[in-house]
C-alpha cells in the first residue's frame, strides 16, 4: 500500500516565507479544510496516511515535501534553504526513521529543499534556486549517482522551487507555464500549459493526476491526453507559493 507523509497546517501559516509573491490575507480555517480535503483524495484511493508530528511554531511546516525526498528505499533528509524553516527537520526525521527507510542527509554548507527535486525515470532534476545551493546539489549527486540515478541541475530564478514551475505527467512529459520556466529546452519533452496553477500535478497512478482546481483549461488539456484528473482547492497554500506537490511526501512500496 502506498503511504503519504503529511503534516497539518500551523496556526501561524499566514506568517510563512514569501519570495516571489506579495503577502495577502490567508484564511486559516479555510486552509485547514482544504488540507483535509487534499488528504482525503489519497485516503479515498487506499493510501495509508502518516501524520508527521505537528509543528505549530513553524509557519511553513505543512509544506512537508521540502524536508525529505524519497528515492525507492532511500530517504534523503534535506537542509532547508530558509533558516526559519530548519526547525521543521527534527519531527520529519522521526517520521522517516519510523518508516524503516534507509536515510541519507544533506549537511552544512549544503542546502536543499525537496520542492526543487523532480524525479523522472532515473533522472533527477534539481533546481538551483534561492533555496537549493550548489553544495546541496553536489551532495545529492554523490548519494544518488552510485545508486544509478542521474542528477541534473536546472536554473530556477522565476519561481520559488523547480516544482513551482514544472512537474511531470505519468508518461514523462514535463509540464509548465512557460513564462515561469527559465529554460524549457533543458527537458527532453516539454508541454506548455495555459495557466500558472496547472503546473503542479501529483501522479496518483499511471493514468491519474491530482491538481489545483484553479486551472480548468489545463485540466481539460490533461483529460484530452487520456488522463483522469482529480482537482482540489488549495487557494490558501497558493498564496504562500505552495501547491499540491508541496503538501505531502509520497512513499510507494
Amino acid at each position: 500500500m502506498p503511504r503519504l507523509l503529511v503534516r497539518q497546517p500551523s496556526p501561524r501559516l499566514a506568517e510563512g516565507e514569501l519570495t516571489h509573491l506579495d503577502r495577502v490575507a490567508v484564511d486559516a480555517a479555510l486552509a485547514q479544510a482544504q488540507w483535509e480535503a487534499y488528504v482525503d483524495v489519497f485516503r479515498a484511493r487506499g493510501w495509508e496516511i502518516v501524520d508527521v508530528e505537528p509543528a505549530d511554531a513553524q509557519p511553513d511546516g505543512v509544506f512537508v515535501e521540502d524536508a525529505v525526498v524519497v528515492f525507492g528505499e532511500l530517504a534523503v533528509l534535506c537542509r532547508a534553504g530558509a533558516p526559519s524553516r530548519r526547525g521543521e527537520a527534527g519531527s520529519v526525521r522521526a517520521a522517516v526513521e519510523a518508516s524503516g527507510l534507509q536515510i541519507a542527509e544533506v549537511v552544512e554548507p549544503g542546502t536543499l529543499d525537496g520542492g526543487d527535486v523532480l524525479k523522472l525515470g532515473r533522472t533527477v532534476y534539481v533546481g538551483a534556486s534561492s533555496r537549493t545551493n550548489a553544495d546541496g546539489i553536489a551532495q545529492l549527486r554523490a548519494v544518488l549517482e552510485p545508486r544509478g540515478w542521474r542528477v541534473v541541475g536546472i536554473p530556477v530564478t522565476k519561481v520559488l522551487h523547480l516544482k513551482s514551475g514544472v512537474t511531470a505527467l505519468p508518461d514523462g512529459t514535463v509540464v509548465g507555464y512557460a513564462p515561469l520556466v527559465d529554460d524549457p529546452s533543458l527537458f527532453a519533452s516539454f508541454l506548455s500549459i495555459p495557466e500558472e496553477h496547472g503546473t503542479a500535478v501529483v501522479v496518483l497512478d499511471e493514468t491519474t493526476v491530482l491538481m489545483s482546481d484553479d486551472a480548468p483549461e489545463t485540466a481539460e488539456l490533461y483529460r484530452a491526453r487520456g488522463l483522469e484528473v482529480i482537482t482540489t482547492p488549495v487557494t490558501e497554500f497558493e498564496k504562500l507559493e505552495g501547491c499540491v506537490t508541496c503538501l505531502s511526501v509520497r512513499v510507494r512500496d
